[in-house]
């Protein structure tokens, strides 16, 4: 495994075959905020890194978004939901 510097911190970078024998351990390295660059020959072709954080709605943030007073579905649209005869 090689390390190569990136603006954000340090990257491992892994081959395709490495990823696919060692996939747990690195979702788990991942999932702890470590950025694995997967390479095919040589070349990178992903990137395996932690999701960003939720961050909680904060009050006000929905100003101006509405609901439509009529939120009614016509009976063909409910008829695709339902099971045939």
């Amino acid at each position: 495994m090689v390390k190569i510097p990136s603006e954000g911190g340090v990257r491992a970078t892994v081959s395709v075959a490495q990823a696919k024998s060692q996939f747990a351990a690195l979702v788990a390295r991942a999932e702890a905020g470590e950025r694995i660059v997967v390479t095919r020959s040589g070349r990178a072709v992903a990137c395996l890194g932690p999701l960003p954080k939720r961050q909680p709605i904060q009050y006000g943030e929905l100003a101006g978004v509405w609901f439509s007073e009529d939120l009614t579905i016509p009976d063909e649209v409910i008829g695709d939901f339902e099971p045939g005869p």
